[in-house]
C-alpha cells in the first residue's frame, strides 16, 4: 500500500491505516491524522523532509519518518 512519504505535492489522499506503536502513533492521533481523514500535500522541504500538508482546515508540517507510517488511498 502507498505511504503518504509517497505523495507528491498537489495530491489529495484518504489516510486508511496507521503503522506503529504507542506513544508515536498516539502522537500521530493527536496531530488530527486518523482513519478516514483526507490530507492534501502542498509542499515538500528543498532536501525532501519535511513536508507539509494541508488537513481538517490547518497546515502541518511532518517528518517524512513519520509520513512513512500512514498508509493511504
Amino acid at each position: 500500500m502507498k505511504t503518504l512519504a509517497a505523495v507528491q505535492p498537489g495530491e489529495s489522499v484518504t489516510v486508511m491505516r496507521l503503522q506503529g506503536q504507542g506513544p508515536v502513533k498516539r502522537r500521530i492521533m493527536d496531530m488530527g491524522i486518523t482513519r478516514g481523514t483526507v490530507i492534501t500535500v502542498r509542499k515538500l522541504a528543498p532536501l525532501g523532509d519535511p513536508l507539509e500538508i494541508n488537513l481538517r482546515n490547518y497546515e502541518l508540517s511532518l517528518r517524512k519518518e513519520d509520513a512513512k507510517m500512514i498508509e493511504v488511498e
